[in-house]
């Protein structure tokens, strides 16, 4: 059948206002269901949460101890949603969800300008619905902020440069981009600006297009990069010497050269991350991306091979770093929505069925499989719990296969808009159930529920140490930082410089509880059966699989 009359004609603003809504409604609907989870989201809430205690905005601290790992920008800003709406797990979350979804709309914005109406919708679609930029998203780390200026200087890169903007355009759309960048490397670090830098350079030399740099605006925006980085750098550094050389050295040339990280994994990490982050999209990224290297003779600034560049080289870069972590690629995922949003305008309703057919096939096979989830269960994750997420499990693939089954019966029937709206609306809905699913781990995971069973027996200026282990989401439960004692991990710069503020050993730390008249420790359960065996007094007070906290007796 041929295509729907609506296909061909711009979708209308009171329609565009409801998808919208409807998108937004679904988007934030969990950011406050589920618990703070380890080790990433508990570190994010706590540091904001001891800068607004403090009064402190200067120096980044975990448990009351430097933390130079990363910049301010989006500590400043989950401080500042504390601030105003008080200190809860949606406020946390608050950035990561308000970037990932700024980042749909700019997507939107960008793919309209740039190729026109449907494909700013259908890039808009595929952004909101792909597993790991939606799972992002919805998770307090820094990766999302970063990924979100990252695409403002990108998206505001291409609207400037590109054949049909004007002088004016040029100017506003280059400065912008400078900005941007500049709140990427507030966000996470020097990475923010190098790696687009490296992109353009290699753009560059591939197309031989020297006079991209004389649209650059370079002293302009270099003005306003600085303006935007080096107070807060400058800033950092005078209030603690010791920053520069860590920030700078440690923390970008030795993670990116070294395994002293401990994330080291093999080249093809990324692959399986990938091809599942890109999901209910696969198919039509590879061919996507093969399609933008063609060269278009009818413009004189490639913006679809510059999208590619990003993309590929972004992967490659991270690919070959020694320090991987699965959201490292998430940047590439706006311009691989670009280029897939711009393929879709151009594909016959029939074109579009046969390669989205793959996606029911894996959707009914996520659905068989489904049941079986709870073979993950372990001694730290019990099976009771993995018995409750498996429901979660199975509800997200039954809707997700319905919903494409429908959206590839609409596509065969040439309705195709809907069938586009409704085939990324079940992948978003399927992913939140499985997102929100998750809480059921949350008695493993989060230190929640062992916080409420700690509160009543705090006191005002209660010691409490935290024994060969650090958990990350307790202190922003219980409002409060801990004595660690045999345990530096990520801590152990902070600790060189305020060694004052920790135990070095188990024998020294025996030594102080047998003195105090009242205090409190968590510890690893080993560590508890050992200590007991040492004859040191301990009252258990609370317990989970991971964690057992004690008091004086």
């Amino acid at each position: 059948m041929p295509p729907e009359p609506s296909a061909s004609i711009p979708p209308s603003s009171r329609n565009l206002w409801l998808l919208l809504l409807a998108f937004a409604l679904i988007w934030f609907s969990n950011l406050d269901y589920r618990h703070l989870v380890k080790p990433d989201e508990g570190r994010y809430a706590e540091i904001p949460r001891e800068m607004v205690a403090t009064g402190d905005w200067t120096t980044p601290r975990l448990n009351n101890i430097k933390y130079f790992e990363k910049p301010a920008l989006q500590y400043w800003a989950t401080a500042t949603a504390y601030t105003l709406f008080g200190e809860h797990e949606w406020t946390a979350r608050l950035w990561s969800g308000l970037t990932g979804f700024a980042g749909v709309l700019f997507a939107f914005f960008a793919g309209r300008r740039l190729f026109g109406a449907d494909a700013g919708l259908n890039a808009a679609l595929v952004l909101g619905s792909s597993l790991l930029y939606l799972g992002i998203g919805h998770i307090n780390t820094l990766d999302m902020g970063v990924t979100f200026f990252m695409t403002l200087g990108l998206f505001g890169f291409l609207l400037a440069q590109h054949d049909a903007a004007s002088p004016r355009e040029n100017r506003v759309w280059m400065h912008v981009t400078w900005a941007a960048l500049a709140c990427s490397v507030l966000s996470k670090g020097l990475i923010g600006l190098a790696l687009p830098g490296a992109v353009m350079v290699l753009y560059t030399l591939i197309q031989r297009d020297w006079g991209l740099w004389k649209r650059l605006h370079l002293l302009s925006g270099l003005a306003l990069f600085l303006l935007i980085t080096v107070p807060w750098f400058v800033a950092v550094s005078i209030a603690n010497p010791e920053f520069f050389h860590f920030f700078f050295i440690h923390e970008h040339f030795e993670r990116f050269l070294t395994k002293a990280h401990g994330r080291f994994h093999p080249w093809h990490y990324f692959v399986p991350i990938l091809l599942l982050g890109i999901l209910p999209w696969l198919v039509l990224m590879f061919e996507s991306l093969f399609k933008a290297w063609k060269r278009e003779n009818t413009q004189h600034f490639q913006v679809r091979r510059f999208l590619m560049i990003w993309a590929v080289f972004i992967y490659f870069f991270f690919s070959i770093s020694s320090s991987k972590l699965p959201s490292y690629i998430l940047p590439i995922f706006p311009a691989l929505a670009l280029l897939i949003g711009d393929l879709l305008a151009k594909l016959e309703p029939r074109q579009i069925f046969w390669r989205i057919f793959p996606i029911v096939v894996l959707a009914a096979a996520g659905l068989i499989l489904s049941p079986f989830s709870i073979l993950f269960a372990s001694d730290t994750v019990p099976l009771a719990l993995y018995e409750k997420y498996r429901l979660w499990i199975v509800s997200a693939a039954a809707v997700w296969l319905v919903g494409t089954a429908l959206a590839l019966y609409r596509t065969r029937r040439g309705q195709l808009r809907s069938a586009m709206i409704l085939f990324a609306f079940t992948a978003l809905v399927a992913f939140q159930l499985i997102l929100s699913g998750h809480e059921s781990l949350a008695p493993s995971n989060s230190s929640n529920y062992l916080a409420e069973r700690i509160k009543p027996h705090l006191k005002p200026g209660v010691p409490f140490y935290s024994v060969n282990m650090y958990d990350q989401t307790l202190p922003f439960y219980l409002k409060r930082t801990f004595t660690l004692v045999a345990y530096q991990d990520e801590l152990a710069f902070g600790l060189q410089q305020e060694p004052e503020k920790w135990i070095s050993d188990i024998p020294a730390f025996g030594h102080k509880w047998r003195k105090e008249p009242y205090a409190l420790a968590i510890m690893p359960p080993e560590t508890f059966e050992l200590l007991r065996s040492q004859g040191l007094p301990m009252q258990e007070i609370a317990r989970d699989t991971r964690r057992v906290v004690v008091r004086t007796p």
